[in-house]
């Protein structure tokens, strides 16, 4: 076998077997084995939706040429004894298949389905093989199936909680606007200003015809996302560009789509969540923050009924501050 590629996996090793060796006693065999590729099967836990079927084809040809250089983990199929489900590889089985190799090196692991879609979830973001919709998909799976807190998500994948939570959010999105993200033609940040807006479908559309960047697409979606926009009675004046900041800038903070709305110096503060877990997780920033956090002076109204009088609130460090336009300092 051709020597492996480092960058392909996590240093594991292949060593070629006996090909009429008992299916049945491999899986406590820790080194890579030969399988005949119709003994495997496509995993349920598998997080990626869309399939590159050039990128498959590019890999054929390379598999044609120096073989498959990174075992396949597998485990034992829950259905059939004889018969293995893939956690990691499906595309390098795919691509084997186009080059007509009759069998695989794999390595069989005893996973439970818990295991299985941790695994699975893992070994593709640190590739970064998946979409951010796919992505988002198999976080909320382990939320749902699993009973992961996104604390627990965000542990696994090595990634930070708001990463976590604004990748959820695309959940949101129509099927439509999803599957542009799948194909990777419209970008996970173009993507959340989408996200609750009317006719968002056509809006993403414009948004890639056009290539705008993300402050011009929260611009697009801003002025016409909303029922009865281009009226001229009913259409609300359009944000300026320090207020589009601030709110990305607090949506980043916290990971959830953050609305400011007003005129002068008087206005709301819209923290839009999705779940339970999401308004927990605002609620314990409120708290937590009130006396050090960065969010203490925006949080301040709401947070002096349950924070100290007492407590000390630095200033936030944001790039952008409304309090010169719409108020003076008192």
């Amino acid at each position: 076998m051709a020597e492996k590629k480092k960058k392909l996996g996590r240093g594991l090793n292949a060593l070629l077997g006996e090909s009429n060796e008992d299916y049945a006693k491999l899986d406590k065999v820790r080194t890579a084995k030969p399988v005949a590729v119709e003994m495997l099967h496509p995993g349920k836990y598998q997080p990626r939706h869309h399939v590159d079927q050039e990128a498959i084809d590019a890999l054929a040809q390379s598999i044609r040429e120096k073989g498959v250089l990174q075992p396949l983990l597998v485990r034992r199929h829950p259905d059939d004894a004889q018969a293995f489900e893939i956690i990691a590889g499906e595309r390098r089985w795919r691509a084997a298949q186009l080059a007509q190799l009759a069998e695989v090196p794999v390595i069989i692991k005893d996973f439970d389905d818990k295991t299985t879609l941790e695994v699975a979830l893992v070994e593709n973001v640190q590739r970064e093989n998946l979409s951010a919709v796919e992505e988002a998909d198999a976080f909320q799976r382990l939320m749902d199936e699993f009973g992961h807190t996104q604390e627990d998500v965000s542990r696994l994948v090595g990634k930070s909680r708001s990463h976590v939570a604004n990748t959820l959010r695309l959940l949101a999105l129509e099927d439509k606007v999803k599957k542009l993200v799948e194909e990777g033609l419209l970008s996970a940040g173009h993507a959340r200003t989408l996200i609750g807006v009317d006719g968002a479908y056509e809006k993403a559309k414009k948004i890639i015809e056009k290539n705008l960047s993300v402050r011009e697409a929260e611009r697009l979606a801003k002025q016409s996302g909303k029922p009865g926009a281009g009226k001229k009675s009913t259409t609300a004046k359009p944000k300026d560009v320090d207020t589009l900041a601030l709110e990305r800038d607090l949506s980043n903070l916290l990971g959830l789509k953050v609305s400011v709305e007003g005129s002068g110096p008087k206005g709301e503060l819209r923290i839009a969540y999705e779940n339970l877990d999401q308004l927990d997780f605002v609620i314990d920033r409120l708290k937590s923050d009130a006396s050090s956090g960065p969010l203490a002076d925006n949080a301040a109204p709401a947070a002096d009924k349950a924070a100290p009088k007492d407590a000390a609130a630095p200033a936030p460090k944001l790039s952008v501050s409304l309090k010169p336009k719409t108020a003076r300092a008192k």
